[in-house]
């Protein structure tokens, strides 16, 4: 019999990196920018978001070491609370991913507007019919099958890498920005409710940016011995993280200035055009384009599979589970993931409106996901005598972690609270479509 491959240590703690950093780092550093007062807020609200998100790294260590099953993320839910939870939860963070995806997709428009259209006058519907034909490009390629799709994911990521790596390099020949001493100090210092309401608005862009690690879990059977290996990887790979967005962020405000920061969109080509030129600086956004389409890709691969596992459980009809008998695509869920996605574009339209939609509710299931330790912690209480991973300075960390979330749904609600009622009824709505699903497969079993 044949063992299974499993995930070594720094496999698992590459995927913790890869799921982590998108396109965000791109982008955000000028919402959060935009939101706070001076320089040294902006590094404290990255900073604090870094703590936050190894509060909830470790918790979600502890969970995975508790709960070492494939798409933990969606079982935990159902084990600790009720499948209904488990159903409205995971439907969430299906819509929270399509948002992410139509986000990322307007990233990329508004850096490759720049190059293809650089004189246009009505940008923003370039912008939305870019980031649409976008999905719609990588839609027929997963219809053709997952082997066309998959082959260019690893050159994209080296890409990726690359260009991350390539934002360091203004800070050893570019000359810093005249505003990178913070002269905004100079001016009257706002009051102590305007330093926390603009904390709280940048730290909704900053947890975009740093989320992504709690679906670590959910390769929870594919790990060498998982409770070691999974908290070691999830602490190594936060690690790394915080230290490369600090440094990023630092290379932003040292060669663009915090001032000029708060108002750039196209903050990678800013940054190379900085050293290399304005022809370099378009060269990048192309390459920055080609990154989201690696990211728009995987997510048009993974989520209709979210959807699939879903049907195979019941809770979502069985339509979604409907396959092509040829290439074996998952063509009624792929279709509605990818339908999901261009709404959300049309309805957005701007990437700053996604970002607080799309957190409003990923705060809520991390939130509820973090509260399952203290579950599983009494389910599982035979499991404290072995080699256990459990989380330091408990309940403390995993109430800061769960605490910072449910500030930054608070101070989404009040900066948009259009954008959070409307996040509140999807939810809602889901809960509702859970019962009335559960209902009709039970009369239709009785008849």
């Amino acid at each position: 019999m044949q063992t299974k491959t499993k995930l070594n240590i720094f496999d698992f703690t590459m995927i913790v990196v890869s799921l982590v950093i998108g396109m965000g780092i791109f982008r955000t550093p000028a919402n959060v920018a935009a939101a706070v007062p001076t320089p040294f807020v902006f590094f404290v609200v990255w900073l604090a978001g870094g703590l936050v998100a190894l509060c909830g790294a470790l918790t979600y260590a502890e969970i995975g070491s508790r709960f070492p099953v494939t798409g933990a993320y969606y079982k935990i839910f159902s084990y600790c609370y009720h499948p209904s939870i488990a159903f409205a939860i995971n439907c969430i963070i299906l819509v929270s991913n399509a948002a992410s995806l139509a986000g990322v997709a307007l990233i990329g428009a508004e850096y490759i507007t720049k190059v293809i259209a650089p004189n246009a006058t009505d940008v923003q519907f370039i912008q939305i019919g870019i980031a649409i034909f976008s999905i719609a490009v990588f839609y027929g390629v997963n219809l053709l099958g997952l082997r066309m799709s998959a082959k260019t994911q690893n050159v994209l990521t080296v890409i990726k890498i690359s260009m991350i790596l390539l934002l360091m390099a203004p800070l050893f020949f570019a000359t810093p920005s005249a505003d990178f001493i913070p002269q905004t100090l100079q001016n009257a210092s706002p009051a102590f409710t305007e330093y926390i309401k603009a904390f709280g608005i940048g730290l909704v862009a900053v947890s975009f940016t740093y989320g992504g690690y709690q679906q670590t879990i959910n390769f929870g059977a594919d790990v060498e011995n998982p409770r070691k290996n999974i908290p070691r990887g999830i602490f190594i790979g936060i690690f790394v993280i915080i230290t490369l967005y600090l440094a990023i962020n630092y290379a932003y405000i040292r060669v663009i200035g915090f001032d000029n920061l708060k108002g750039a969109k196209n903050i990678a080509a800013i940054m190379a055009s900085h050293v290399f030129g304005d022809a370099a600086g378009r060269i990048l956004s192309v390459l920055l384009f080609l990154s989201v389409l690696a990211y728009v890709n995987v997510l048009l691969m993974s989520n209709p599979r979210v959807m699939y596992a879903m049907s195979e459980d019941n809770v979502l009809p069985k339509v979604f589970g409907a396959k092509n008998e040829r290439t074996n695509v998952l063509t009624t869920s792929l279709s509605v993931f990818a339908a999901i996605c261009i709404l959300i574009v049309f309805w957005a339209k701007e990437f700053d409106e996604i970002l607080g939609f799309t957190i409003f509710l990923d705060c809520i299931g991390m939130a509820t996901s973090a509260a399952t330790i203290f579950i599983l912690r009494k389910r599982t209480a035979d499991l404290d005598e072995t080699k256990i991973y459990t989380v330091g300075l408990y309940p403390l960390l995993p109430l800061i972690f769960i605490a910072a979330y449910i500030f930054v749904a608070i101070s989404i609600f009040i900066d948009r609270p259009a954008t959070a009622l409307t996040a509140l009824a999807v939810l809602g709505g889901f809960t509702i479509l859970y019962f009335v699903t559960k209902g009709t497969q039970k009369q239709s079993k009785q008849a």
